[in-house]
């Protein structure tokens, strides 16, 4: 058997891994983060729970499924990334300015646009199925 060149680079493959690891776990941090100080998500939370428990009880199909699981993804990342920019924005302009007043509004409507979608889908696949209950 020959001994390894020493020309040849070690394999970095495992320390990908624990780089890939380590940001998934930078990621949840920031979503708990999150959960704790922000009120709106922790909103959204408890409206996750009740809508994944009607899915089970409306016993939804996979197409309902993905279409409701898009749209709590969807409001769930927008309250995220509004979380981020109000963070920034209050970093790098901590006294009042028009341009970070901007900012900020401008990403709590990109929330308000997702949430309203959210809520059609909810109306579209919760809606006739809630009609009927009450009827």
């Amino acid at each position: 058997m020959n001994p390894p060149s020493p020309n040849l680079q070690p394999r970095r493959f495992p320390a990908v891994l624990r780089q890939r690891a380590a940001s998934f776990g930078y990621a949840f941090r920031g979503v708990a983060a999150a959960l704790r100080s922000e009120v709106h998500l922790q909103f959204h939370a408890v409206a996750t729970v009740v809508v994944i428990g009607l899915g089970f009880y409306f016993q939804l199909g996979p197409t309902e499924w993905a279409l409701v699981a898009l749209a709590v993804g969807l409001v769930w990342g927008l309250e995220l990334a509004n979380t981020a920019i109000e963070a920034v924005v209050n970093l790098v302009s901590p006294e009042y300015h028009l341009l970070a007043g901007r900012a900020k509004d401008v990403a709590a409507g990109a929330v308000l646009v997702g949430a309203v979608a959210a809520l059609i889908v909810g109306l579209l696949v919760f809606g006739p199925r809630l009609w009927a209950l009450m009827n």
